[in-house]
């Protein structure tokens, strides 16, 4: 088995990245896309998000009171009520409220007031509302919140009236406190969506690299003056396959320090906003942040899925005739890449030493328990060595296929 020739190596990967540098394609690529577009995306939607919420939160919504007709106080309380504005009755509200032109309705039983002044079996109103649609959502919510005073009104008048102390049914009270450090508190928040994110842009940052440096140079003939230089064919795959490796780091690492500063000043917008506030109105947000050194442990893991991320681009380019037949092969293993990285954006999904073999699971997982400050060895030392070897096996089916004519030169 002959030696490997690095110097040969580090000459082609030299004279790839010279090329890259100078190609205006590769430096959007690398550098412009991962570090404007998707923050300036991401910020754009969160703006956008947070400016839907607040006019829903700010509309006074549309309710219909259904039946009721012989409890004039509960419907003389519901009319005075500012925050709602209520129509005339339709039977058919449940159209109207699906189609959106009503935002929700209340169904108020018969014989309502007098059941609660005789103290029967507690009557039933009935809410009616577009489950996920926002603005149906919060009308919903208005509703039962006044529902909830006026219950509270009522009971209040009882209390009175058998001279008996405001707080007499709160036999305890419930307070709600949190235990987990911020870092659990964000990385259960946003754990998940960190990795998705960086195994993503890991994978897309190396396609238009790894294209251009295979099927490119099948469509430009230059192939063929490549193969004819005095450089080993494992080495001249090495060298380039180096060249993918550092578009699809240099991506990732564009990315994570532009996303950190989008983060941050996402952080600041939401809270000059009041969408960091706490829900229960007391004006504090709930302390959240992420693990330094799990953010570093991700950086670790995610060199062995770039070399394989890699890889795997160079010798799927590399068996296409031309770059846009690279690309009708690339497209769909985005689709590939993407279902695995969500798991760890699924609720209920744990890590387990099963999951911790599989590829792209296995990362996303793991950075999840990472970054919330969670650092399971054993397993990040087995996911670790797994990637590694997934990497080396897709690297040597790499340059297995660098060496083959048939594939080199597909007529």
């Amino acid at each position: 088995m002959n030696l490997l020739n690095f110097r040969q190596i580090f000459a082609v990967y030299r004279k790839e990245l010279i090329d890259a540098l100078r190609d205006r394609r590769s430096l959007v690529s690398m550098f412009l896309v991962p570090a404007l577009v998707i923050p300036v995306l991401m910020v754009g939607a969160t703006a956008m998000a947070v400016k839907a919420t607040k006019n829903a939160r700010t509309e006074i919504p549309t309710v219909m009171i259904v039946g009721g007709a012989d409890s004039p106080a509960l419907r003389a309380a519901l009319a005075a009520d500012s925050r709602i504005k209520l129509v005339p009755f339709s039977s058919d509200y449940a159209r109207l409220i699906d189609e959106k032109q009503l935002r929700a309705a209340v169904e108020i039983p018969d014989g309502f007031e007098a059941a609660v002044k005789a103290g029967q079996t507690p009557p039933t109103v009935i809410v009616y509302s577009y489950a996920g649609e926002i603005r149906s959502t919060f009308a919903a919510g208005e509703v039962k919140r006044f529902l909830e005073n006026y219950r509270g009104g009522i009971y209040q008048e009882k209390l009175a009236a058998l001279n008996l102390p405001k707080n007499f049914g709160q036999v305890f009270v419930v307070k709600d406190a949190n235990v987990a450090p911020p870092e659990k508190v964000g990385g259960a928040a946003v754990g998940g969506f960190i990795p998705y994110l960086l195994i993503l842009l890991c994978f897309t940052g190396a396609v238009y690299t790894a294209i251009d440096l295979t099927a490119g140079e099948k469509e430009r003939g230059t192939m063929e003056t490549i193969l004819c230089s005095p450089v080993g064919r494992t080495e001249l795959v090495l060298g380039k396959f180096l060249m993918v490796l550092t578009a699809s780091l240099v991506s990732v690492a564009c990315s994570f320090v532009s996303l950190g500063l989008t983060a941050a000043l996402g952080v600041s917008f939401l809270a000059r906003s009041g969408m960091g506030q706490g829900a229960a109105g007391a004006g504090a947000a709930l302390p959240v942040s992420l693990s330094l050194p799990g953010l570093a442990g991700v950086c670790v893991l995610i060199l062995p899925l770039a070399v394989l991320f890699s890889a795997v681009l160079f010798s799927v380019s590399l068996c296409a005739r031309s770059s846009k037949e690279a690309q009708s092969y690339v497209t769909p293993l985005v689709f590939v890449i993407i279902m695995p990285a969500m798991v760890a954006m699924l609720p209920g999904v744990e890590l387990n030493a099963k999951l911790a073999l599989v590829p792209l699971v296995n990362v996303a997982l793991v950075s999840k328990e990472m970054v919330s400050g969670n650092f399971p060895v054993g397993m990040i030392a087995l996911i670790f060595a797994s990637t590694c070897v997934y990497a080396a096996v897709a690297l040597r089916i790499a340059v297995s296929l660098f060496k083959r004519e048939s594939v080199l030169f597909r007529a």
